[in-house]
């Protein structure tokens, strides 16, 4: 259930990203152009309906989406930075948030904010964080989701390790995971190896 997305555009941002030297503000114009680019790939199978439109010229069938709106799940506060470039791509979207943190002691995630939209059993629900580290956040985050109603999930994510992708399908074997790179391994912080940082930390400048 894992896809890396291996566009040469894809692969070329997060070089960029990873440098140490590149500053916050093109960190986050990255992290925009990228999450777009990502988001052709993980909605590339939406579903299709054919209505009929006039054109300035004749009537016509077409097709659009078909279903309710899709659903943006960011996991705060990193996911922010690949929620603003997806909703580029679909400025209709519904937003949600998933407040966590990762305990500096146990690495497990800690929830103090959970806030989505209705209806998510009929919506494709689409959750974004910048890294698939532990895998601990991700795979909190979708259970909170699937006990809220819903049954159609996708996790997106810039770069995730083997250990986070092993624990995250442990629980969620149903639940795609795309990401732009597919790293070595976590070290004993449980940072992705060679990775790029703390995104939250490089996206708002906080360190």
């Amino acid at each position: 259930m894992l896809t890396v997305i291996d566009h040469p555009l894809v692969q070329h941002k997060l070089t960029l990203m990873r440098k140490k030297d590149t500053t916050t503000g093109d960190f986050r114009r990255l992290a925009r152009e990228i999450s777009l680019l990502l988001g052709y790939e993980v909605l590339r199978d939406l579903p299709l309906e054919t209505i009929t439109i006039e054109t300035p010229l004749e009537t016509m069938e077409a097709v659009q989406v078909q279903g309710k709106k899709l659903c943006f799940i960011s996991i705060l506060r990193a996911g922010e930075g690949i929620l603003d470039g997806i909703l580029d791509l679909v400025p209709s979207a519904r937003i949600g948030h998933i407040g966590l943190y990762r305990d500096p002691e146990t690495h497990e995630p800690v929830e103090y904010y959970f806030k989505v939209p209705e209806a998510l059993e009929e919506r494709l629900c689409v959750v974004v964080d910048p890294m698939l580290a532990t895998g601990h956040s991700a795979a909190a985050a979708v259970t909170k989701l699937k006990e809220a109603g819903a049954k159609q999930i996708k996790l997106v994510c810039l770069i995730a390790a083997p250990e986070g992708v092993a624990a995250f399908e442990a629980v969620h074997a149903d639940v795609p995971v795309y990401t732009a790179a597919l790293d070595r391994q976590l070290d004993e912080h449980a940072y992705i190896r060679p990775g790029l940082g703390d995104a939250g930390d490089r996206l708002f400048g906080t360190k």
